[in-house]
């Protein structure tokens, strides 16, 4: 528990077989909806073609199985 606390993660296995993972639990953070408000003030409005053609430009996103 104390390695967890520290940030380690462990390799939980079944004969040698690994069949999971045990990590430090995610801290979540609280931001009050007003305080997330101001943050975005000002930002104005998403271009969503110029947004698509960002993710096109650096994600392969074609239609083909991979596996």
């Amino acid at each position: 528990m104390r390695a967890l606390d520290r940030g380690e993660s462990f390799v939980v296995t079944r004969n040698g077989v690994p069949v999971g993972e045990l990590a430090p639990a995610r801290r979540q953070r609280f931001v009050a909806a007003g305080v997330a408000a101001d943050a975005l003030a000002g930002v104005g409005e998403i271009d969503l073609d110029r947004l698509r053609g960002d993710i096109d430009a650096v994600l392969e996103q074609d239609a083909e199985p991979r596996a």
